[in-house]
């Protein structure tokens, strides 16, 4: 675990909240306190021996306090490895103190940034010294334990009470010490930054954009496409291109049959998987041909030249396949703003981040498939082999797809779907509606649900327009209702215990 005991503390902060308690332990702790300036004279006032920094480094705080702790003899205490005897000599040769606790809170930049308009005032919050102690204590972890936050107080405290730390401690607090120096620098730089700095300063690829998702508003793609595709044809993509195809791998991924998928505005509008892909073609865009109009097409085939000839009486924006044959290329380039794309790799993506507000959302990429493995049967009724291959189908298509979200399909094709509904029954309403007008029989296919039924309406709508199986997660309170209801019309439900909600 590789213990280590406090003998030597350098504190120099900003906030003197509840620093007190800190002292008062440390001093009943025997440990050699070192401080810099109004900390220094805060210690002196608990009457609590103190160190005066300057005392160690024979120079004093210089340029109205801008220069107190850079000195070879702070960071040498601070960066000594205790296991290196090179270190140790040179600890010894100029007798400098091996910090082994730093206690450190920044200057508040961000709170003078709210609350000042004078650039002098808010230059001045810009930590120097302190933001050098944080790094130089996090990265020598295996022997120092940083204190960052006035908020890790009460945690330093329970620490003190064995005056002792371990290494999975101090790498801990490393790890938030970064976490806290990565955000003040990240403030800063926000306060000076411009669109032009930060194209022409970023680590990350970028490519400008025509325009973002309106015409009106400016686009960049920070990244390198050309990793994931080689484009053999057509204009520059845009920032609508690039989110459709996102979700367009997205949907393709969850497919090892023969599949082709149409995409609008990120929400699958067709898809169909068969032996043929040709088959696969026309089954997918009879499930909406309206929608395929300026669509996205994405297959997980070689395109061929008979396929080719049917996706060229239509017009479509982006067509993504992992090959295609000669002539089919020929046929269809013979439009010149086609975006024709060859996926050469898959993204290794398995995060996912959004801006919102004044920050940023992360999470783990939603990676769950429903497969049989996972799988409830709820009801009496009982799915065979092919219905289950259908409601795995459905299911698949129901995650990639904007909440509130109903999918209905059968022998692996789409028949229609309701997406981005404020309320489940309106989705449901929605694909009935969507299916009738595309002449689609919904007698005996499958219904999907993202998340469960509150409420036993969906599952009587979808029953009296023909549904038999229903596959959702379930989790509701009132699951009964549903469960009542399908056994009373021999409806088969089964419940997978995962919500998709995509937001």
């Amino acid at each position: 675990m590789r213990h280590r005991q406090i003998k030597n503390v350098l504190i120099s902060v900003f906030n003197k909240k509840n620093l007190s308690n800190i002292v008062i332990r440390l001093h009943k702790l025997n440990v050699n306190i070192y401080s810099t300036g109004g900390t220094e004279e805060f210690i002196k006032n608990l009457h609590i021996p103190v160190k005066k920094v300057e005392d160690l480094t024979s120079y004093p705080s210089i340029l109205g306090g801008r220069v107190k702790t850079l000195h070879p003899k702070i960071f040498g205490g601070i960066l000594a490895r205790r296991d290196l005897e090179i270190d140790n000599n040179e600890i010894e040769k100029y007798k400098i103190p091996e910090f082994d606790l730093v206690i450190v809170d920044l200057y508040p930049f961000e709170k003078t940034l709210k609350n000042s308009k004078s650039e002098n005032e808010i230059i001045e919050k810009i930590d120097i010294g302190g933001i050098s102690l944080i790094r130089a204590a996090a990265k020598n972890f295996k022997d120092v334990l940083v204190i960052s936050h006035v908020d890790q107080y009460d945690d330093l405290i329970d620490i003190l009470k064995r005056n002792s730390t371990t290494l999975k401690t101090r790498r801990l607090f490393a790890a938030q010490a970064f976490n806290i120096s990565s955000h003040y620098d990240t403030t800063i730089f926000n306060y000076f930054k411009t669109d032009e700095l930060l194209l022409k300063e970023s680590v990350l690829e970028y490519k400008k954009l025509r325009y973002g998702e309106n015409p009106h508003q400016k686009g960049i793609f920070f990244g390198n496409i050309n990793e994931i595709f080689d484009q053999l044809h057509g204009k520059e993509l845009s920032y609508n291109n690039l989110l459709d195809i996102d979700s367009a791998l997205n949907i393709i991924n969850e497919f090892d049959d023969p599949t082709f998928a149409i995409l609008k505005h990120t929400n699958t509008c067709g898809i169909a998987s068969r032996d043929n892909l040709t088959e696969a073609w026309e089954c997918a865009l009879s499930g909406d041909p309206i929608s395929a109009f300026g669509g996205v097409l994405i297959t997980n085939t070689k395109i061929n030249i008979k396929t080719a000839n049917k996706i060229n009486d239509i017009f479509f924006e982006v067509l993504i396949a992992p090959s295609y044959a000669d002539k089919a290329i020929n046929i269809l380039k013979q439009k010149k703003n086609r975006i024709l794309l060859l996926q050469k790799n898959n993204p290794e993506k398995i995060t996912e981040t959004r801006s919102i507000i004044n920050g940023t959302l992360y999470q783990e990429k939603n990676l769950k498939t429903d497969d049989k493995d996972n799988m409830e049967i709820v009801t009496n009724h009982k799915p065979n082999s092919k219905d289950l291959i259908d409601l795995i189908f459905a299911s698949k298509i129901c995650k990639h797809s904007k909440s509130n979200a109903i999918v209905f399909a059968k022998d692996k094709q789409l028949l229609a779907s309701g997406v981005g509904q404020t309320s489940r029954i309106d989705a449901l309403n929605q694909a009935i509606k969507k299916a009738k007008r595309f002449g689609f029989n919904l007698k005996n296919a499958v219904m999907a649900s993202d998340a469960f039924f509150p409420f036993a309406d969906c599952v009587e709508a979808a029953y009296k327009a023909g549904i038999t199986h229903v596959i959702q997660p379930g989790g509701s309170i009132r699951d009964n209702l549903s469960i009542d209801y399908c056994n009373k019309h021999d409806i088969c439900m089964i419940m997978t215990g995962t919500r998709h909600f995509k937001h």
